[in-house]
């Protein structure tokens, strides 16, 4: 019988969340499987990962053979440096003490590359937060900025309206005093037609006397004839 080490998957749509588990590589993936030796949630930023770190190397010790990415999670735990260091001792490369110094160096090496992940990961997130205050601040800004201007024109019509309202006030006040001073239209026309009358009269009277004058010296030309 081949073992194998897999992911089971378990969770909701588009929520996926896995179990580690030991079974029987013809078993179906979701199947029954032999044991349970950690989950694995990769939804999370680093990836959540818990595994039984002896249960996971004595299994591999036994022959089982890991997936791609149980492999990948293996290594990422440290389990694959920890049974290559095992080799090295039972083939005499060096003893148990040097394999556990090498492993504690390897871990150490490994968390402060996982803290560093981690808190440039807050980093981020926190120059992220501040990027969307800042532009909350200026939306805020900028609306503050148009009502003001909104208020501001509302206001100016508003005076706009009501200057209008003085001005025919005045405008009506205006004719009353130009009717006082100007004479009435009846005056005008009775004057002109007076002085059409009297200067007729004044021809007329004239008109007779040229016509004496004429005749007086009509007659003082006839004795000399």
């Amino acid at each position: 019988m081949a073992v194998r080490i897999r992911l089971a998957r378990k969770g909701r749509k588009k929520q996926a969340f896995y179990h580690i588990v030991v079974t029987d590589s013809r078993s179906p993936r979701d199947g029954r499987y032999i044991e349970k030796i950690g989950t694995y949630n990769p939804l999370t930023n680093p990836v959540a990962i818990e595994l039984d770190f002896e249960k996971a190397l004595g299994w591999l010790q036994n022959g089982a053979l890991p997936s791609d990415t149980c492999r990948a999670i293996l290594s990422y735990k440290g389990v694959l440096m920890k049974k290559h260091l095992l080799e090295g001792v039972k083939k005499g490369a060096f003893d148990e003490a040097e394999a556990s110094r090498r492993f504690e160096e390897w871990m150490k090496q490994k968390e402060a590359k996982i803290e560093l992940k981690r808190s440039g990961l807050e980093k981020s997130k926190d120059d992220e937060i501040m990027k969307k205050l800042a532009a909350e601040k200026k939306i805020n800004e900028d609306r503050a900025a148009k009502l003001a201007k909104k208020q501001a024109e509302l206001a100016a019509k508003a005076e706009a309206a009501a200057q209008p309202e003085a001005q025919p006030e005045a405008q009506d006040a205006e004719p009353v005093e130009d009717q006082v001073a100007e004479p009435p239209a009846e005056a005008q026309a009775t004057e002109s037609a007076e002085t059409q009358v009297t200067e007729p009269a004044v021809e007329e009277t004239n008109a007779p006397v040229e016509d004496k004058q004429d005749q007086q010296a009509s007659e003082e030309v006839k004795p000399q004839e």
